[in-house]
């Protein structure tokens, strides 16, 4: 129960953002909402007077609304009668809704009937205020509909009931398709409705009006079940069995805690009742996970309906651990090297960034991170939650940044490719293991793989590590591209896995390496620049030493023979400009040991001695031609 906890204690130290509407990115509002309340999408307002009359209404596109909420109309189904305490689908808040064509499945229990009811108890209890009296006064007169239709915001049909779908039959009777068919709600019949209060007083709408918050909170305090021990905090307080759902988006059914198995073996067998195996208050169940919706919305990254969220009270923006380099240094608002002179220059300023999230050297609050899926549509888990000391939390983002470092050139920003120094993206991980087209569930399922490596401190999969060496292994089934971007993500891993067995390889390169594979990478390096340089830049198709570059991973001692035969044409085309690489070939064969050269398959290092030589030949060209 301690992300449950966490949660709660996150809702408490925000209070001040209770309500409060926030906008993300493509305007999707969201709000950290108040206890007893949800959100619905709504397809009509309603404008009701000070005197309890109806004035206006008009149709929405399926806008948010903020409402509040009983536990019973939370998990409402079926033919379930259970009203919401105010805004509602037009058959429990219309009261001609049989009038005009609407069907009851239960003849016993009219809809209508429990909602006006339900709304009269509140609005005549001592936390009613003069909006709630103005609605109630309008709605017990049972004429929405009629007036609705006079307004021209539903559509009846020659017999005076409410059309159901629009078809061509009326669009030839009327002409034009009326705005609540293309409102999102399924019929007329299914329409939401939300009611607002015009007073010159108050300028809010009731659903953004603190007061009718805390009316309907104070009011329903007191409706609540019978107090028991809550698991979370220890406390003697109202208890639920039912616990929120919509915690990724409007339509998600998925609940994290549920016990409405009574005939099976969800707990029977170890609890009688659901509430012996885990007891939580009303209050904390609702604080908990409205501060979970709250997060998922403002920070938390959704992916194929995985969800990952890392948070902290204190309210900073921390990086999570699926970032990389350039992430990190643009929330810390740190100017990024275009072209760093050394990884570790680049590498010390990632740290610097990492250190600037430590604002506070006295006060370190606690970071969270939590993993969120679900099998099925109504159940929901937690896959992987941590919860550790905020500067314990830094220091090993910033272990990962130094350890699964590599110089990468695929990120772009206003200028153009910025060459920067760090870890790879998780999400670019699964680019470099399994490819740009891989599926969302694929790279949810690496992204979760890689979080532990990050923040416990564990070793990279070996399966992961393996299958991006094999496709940078495996250039020619590739764009030019894709396979640079694979290739030095790929390197960071590689780094990452040798670091783990205590063996340091780093972007420079190791001229004093009598490692084989390594050589041999270096060897393979020097025939793509040579064979590069006599190609020219018109000539884009790949070199010798690329195209067997799969072949040479697998059978080095064989095919550098086919690849040195391939490279006399393109050393006579360069002539004395060939010297200075071929005697660089001669200089790394003669490291070998007589015994190494032969066809054992490499090592994943001769990616990093390819990478590293190519990369020491391209600077030195670079250096030439600036000379």
């Amino acid at each position: 129960m301690s992300w449950l906890y966490q949660l709660y204690q996150t809702y408490e130290r925000n209070l001040d953002q209770v309500g409060v509407v926030a906008k993300k990115q493509g305007d999707r509002e969201y709000a950290l909402l108040p206890i007893s309340h949800t959100t619905q999408n709504a397809h009509v307002e309603v404008v009701i007077d000070e005197d309890g009359d109806f004035l206006e209404a008009k149709v929405l596109n399926k806008e948010s609304t903020l409402i509040p909420c009983t536990e019973e109309a939370s998990s409402r189904s079926g033919s379930k009668i259970a009203p919401y305490p105010l805004h509602d689908k037009l058959s429990y808040v219309a009261g001609d809704f049989v009038k005009y064509g609407g069907k009851i499945k239960n003849q016993d229990q009219v809809p209508f009937d429990t909602y006006i009811q339900n709304l009269e108890e509140w609005a005549h209890s001592p936390y009613t205020n003069e909006k709630l009296t103005c609605m109630y006064n309008y709605l017990k007169k049972g004429t929405l509909i009629e007036d609705l239709v006079e307004k021209h915001v539903l559509v009846v049909d020659e017999h005076q009931k409410l059309i159901e779908r629009w078809n061509k039959k009326h669009e030839d009777k009327t002409g034009e398709k009326p705005a609540i068919f293309s409102s999102g709600a399924t019929d007329q019949f299914s329409v939401f409705i939300r009611f607002t209060v015009y007073h010159p007083e108050s300028e809010d709408d009731v659903w953004k009006d603190k007061e009718m918050y805390d009316s309907f909170i104070a009011f329903y305090n007191e409706k609540l079940g019978e107090e028991d021990v809550c698991f979370v905090t220890g406390e003697r307080l109202p208890s639920t069995e039912r616990h929120a759902n919509k915690i990724r988006h409007a339509a998600d059914k998925a609940k994290l805690i549920s016990a409405n198995d009574n005939t099976g073996f969800t707990f029977r067998g170890r609890f009688k009742t659901s509430n012996e195996a885990v007891g939580i208050s009303y209050e904390v169940s609702q604080k908990a996970h409205n501060a979970l919706k709250w997060l998922i919305h403002r920070q938390g990254k959704v992916i194929d309906n995985r969800v990952f969220l890392v948070w902290s009270h204190d309210n900073e923006v921390i990086p999570g651990p699926e970032e990389d380099a350039m992430d990190i240094m643009r929330h810390s608002n740190r100017e990024i090297e275009r072209e760093p002179d050394t990884g570790q220059i680049f590498a010390g300023e990632v740290k610097k960034a990492i250190d600037g999230y430590r604002h506070d050297l006295t006060y370190e609050p606690d970071v969270n991170i939590l993993v969120l899926d679900s099998a099925t549509t109504g159940r929901m888990a937690v896959l992987y939650y941590r919860n550790m000391n905020k500067g314990l939390y830094l220091d090993r983002l910033a272990n990962w940044h130094t350890t699964c470092a590599w110089e990468h050139r695929y990120r772009k920003d206003e200028e153009g490719f910025v060459v920067f120094y760090g870890a790879p993206a998780t999400r670019d991980l699964a680019f470099a293991a399994y490819g740009p087209r891989a599926s969302d569930k694929v790279v949810k399922g690496l992204m979760e793989r890689m979080i532990p490596c990050i923040v416990d401190q564990r070793s990279v999969p070996k399966d992961i590590v393996r299958s991006a060496f094999l496709r940078a292994s495996n250039p020619v089934s590739m764009e030019r591209w894709e396979w640079e971007k694979t290739l030095t993500i790929t390197c960071a891993l590689i780094r990452k896995m040798f670091m783990g067995m205590k063996e340091e390889w780093n972007v420079p390169l190791n001229t004093a390496s009598r490692d084989r594979s390594y050589l041999f990478g270096r060897l393979l390096a020097v025939a793509d620049v040579l064979e590069r340089g006599a190609l020219g830049k018109e000539e884009i198709r790949a070199t010798n030493a690329i195209r067997y570059m799969n072949s040479f991973s697998k059978n080095p001692g064989r095919t550098w023979k086919t690849i040195q035969e391939s490279l006399q044409p393109y050393q006579a085309k360069l002539g004395t400009k060939a010297t200075y690489l071929s005697k660089i070939i001669d200089e790394i064969s003669d490291q070998f040991d007589i015994e190494d050269f032969n066809n054992t398959p490499l090592t994943e290092k001769y990616l990093l001695g390819f990478y590293s030589q190519r990369r020491e030949l391209y600077k030195k060209k670079e250096e030439e031609t600036t000379e």
